[in-house]
């Protein structure tokens, strides 16, 4: 495995654990505020437009190297 296999692997490795981690915090967030689930859904589209431009990001990246 070379540096750049192994650093995109925890790139990507690390990500992922953070994404489910802000996942957890956000639904704990929503239910300690009583967000109801219009609120609810509210916070996790963002999270999910968040997650969709890192991958989008990376998509871009692919096709303009």
């Amino acid at each position: 495995m070379t540096e750049a296999e192994f650093t995109n692997l925890g790139l990507y490795g690390g990500i992922g654990f953070l994404v489910l981690l802000m996942l957890f915090i956000v639904i704990k967030l929503a239910k300690d505020s009583k967000a109801g689930k219009f609120g609810t859904m509210i916070l996790l589209i963002a999270l999910v437009l968040g997650v969709f431009g890192f991958l989008l990001k990376t998509v871009v990246t692919w096709f303009l190297d």
